[in-house]
């Protein structure tokens, strides 16, 4: 029986040195980071909208520029939620060259505004988020105009008084 115990301890030993060893050699091999990078940088990081009527333009634009030496791409571009979609540039952009992305915010839903969209590039800045804020205010209900066919206690007129 000691024998085994023995056995199973040193066993034990054995494989957790090899994982030791094996993450020490992972942690030393990570490649230094590319000067020559794609990076991006935008105009600003958050739309705020102030107050939007119901139904109004949910549209905005974020302008970027390619500040590193080589193409950016950008691979995903993805909204908080159903209501936030972004539209991004699908072709590389050069270095020193500018881009848009696009944002549309379905104002039909009434209240705040508070959503982001996650851009994933091979910028060296990693992935970005973006935002947009503001307050959806109610559209106006039209009420119907009286038909003339009622009086004042809302009872409808007799013929022939």
């Amino acid at each position: 029986m000691k024998k085994l115990v023995l056995a199973l301890s040193l066993l034990s030993l054995f494989a957790v040195s090899g994982v030791a060893q094996d993450n020490k050699a992972a942690a030393t091999t990570t490649q230094p980071a590319n000067p020559n990078q794609a990076d991006i940088k935008f105009d600003k990081l958050k739309h705020d909208y102030g107050t939007i009527k119901q139904g109004g333009d949910g549209g905005c634009e974020f302008k970027f520029t390619n500040t590193g030496k080589e193409p950016l791409i950008i691979g995903n571009c993805q909204g908080s939620c159903g209501c936030t979609v972004p539209s991004c540039p699908k072709e590389p952009i050069l270095p020193g060259k500018t881009g848009v992305i696009k944002v549309h915010y379905d104002t039909k839903r009434v209240g705040p505004i508070s959503k982001t969209v996650m851009v994933q590039s091979n910028a060296k800045s990693g992935t970005i988020t973006l935002q947009i804020a503001g307050t959806v205010e109610a559209a106006p209900q039209d009420e119907p105009f009286p038909s003339g066919n009622s009086n004042k206690n809302g009872a409808p007129f007799e013929k022939g008084n």
